[in-house]
């Protein structure tokens, strides 16, 4: 196996050659279990640990290895090796850590396209995707929505569910697959390209497990059948996992995410959400609430139907949730900051 079969690309070739990094191997880290890593390189896959001068200088678990990293790493048998030090990434897919109000945590690091799956029923949620494209936009992540299980509805609901998609989200490919592979799966094959790096997005149980193993033409991954009372699979997906695809792609697959927070992403939820400001300019009084106000020219656009008022709710939602985080990443910062300064004055005293 190359390392271009694992994605190297030539930014990469360009880091390398500076020369510091001769000593070591390069791999990629295509699994995480807790703080142990497999890494895969040209000669072989190898358990890896951190090196500790590494975990050290690393402010948080941003700093620690995830699935996708390039690494450089020293072998010390055949299947054991040290990880000494993370390649520049070219992107990193994060949200906020589910258990920390001022924490993000990387989902997985330099991908190049991100697929969103959604599965028709109870728990299709265009809110959702626009969370999901939020995060993409803040990683520099190209997306594409995968509308899945389309088997289950019938053919006018599923075009309505495509209208009701198309009408808040703008310019984004949407692709259907259903439950058999033989329909639809093809048209997710064919946006695969070589060397790329793909992502998989979703809640649990909408079919990620059973496309990947499509993508990479075996059963690679465990899958859940199809409960007949909630037509919803079964969570499988314990970790995430970089996979080898036929024609030489590279597929991520994650644990199902319901909950999908935000996190210091305010300015990208502007722009994403240009239309928005430019109706606050355009208000009567610079201090509008745009709640009831005389001259709101966001209520006129909701009334007038030139603004979607689920897509307007949904904005105002994630741009509170982002500056609570804005908030609390800053006060973080500010007890650390105090705390540092009283450890130096007893160490003075």
């Amino acid at each position: 196996m190359k390392l271009t079969d694992l994605g190297f690309h030539k930014e990469l070739e360009s880091f390398l050659s500076d020369g510091t990094l001769d000593a070591f191997r390069i791999g990629r880290v295509t699994s995480e279990h807790k703080n142990r890593y497999i890494v895969r390189s040209e000669d072989g896959e190898y358990d890896a640990e951190v090196l500790g001068k590494l975990m050290h200088e690393a402010d948080d678990r941003a700093g620690y290895p995830a699935v996708g990293d390039w690494v450089s790493f020293s072998p010390h048998d055949d299947a054991r090796a040290t990880i000494h030090s993370i390649l520049p990434r070219s992107s990193v897919l994060a949200r906020k850590a589910a258990r920390s109000y001022a924490e993000q945590q990387v989902i997985a690091t330099n991908i190049d396209v991100a697929l969103i799956v959604q599965a028709v029923g109870r728990d299709f949620s265009i809110n959702r995707i626009e969370r999901y494209l939020i995060i993409c936009r803040a990683s520099r992540i190209n997306p594409v929505i995968v509308i899945s299980k389309a088997d289950l509805v019938s053919p006018e609901l599923l075009a309505k569910l495509i209208d009701d998609i198309n009408v808040r989200i703008k310019n984004v490919p949407i692709v259907t697959v259903s439950n058999d592979p033989t329909l639809g799966f093809k048209n997710v094959k064919a946006i695969i390209e070589p060397g790329k790096t793909y992502c998989l997005l979703g809640s649990s149980g909408v079919g990620k497990s059973t496309l990947i193993n499509y993508l990479a033409g075996e059963a690679v991954m465990e899958t859940g059948k199809v409960g007949a009372g909630t037509k919803r699979g079964k969570h499988v997906t314990s970790h995430r996992e970089l996979v080898l695809l036929e024609g030489g792609g590279i597929m991520i697959d994650n644990p199902g995410m319901r909950e999908v927070g935000i996190g210091d992403v305010g300015e990208v939820l502007d722009e994403a959400y240009g239309e928005i400001m430019a109706l606050y300019a355009q208000c009567q009084f610079n201090d509008c609430k745009h709640i009831n106000e005389k001259g709101c020219a966001v209520l006129k656009a909701i009334d007038d139907g030139t603004l979607n008022q689920a897509s307007y709710e949904n904005y105002t939602r994630m741009r509170r949730e982002a500056e609570h985080y804005r908030l609390r990443v800053a006060d973080k910062r500010e007890k650390g900051h105090g705390w540092t300064s009283a450890i130096k004055k007893h160490k003075k005293r």
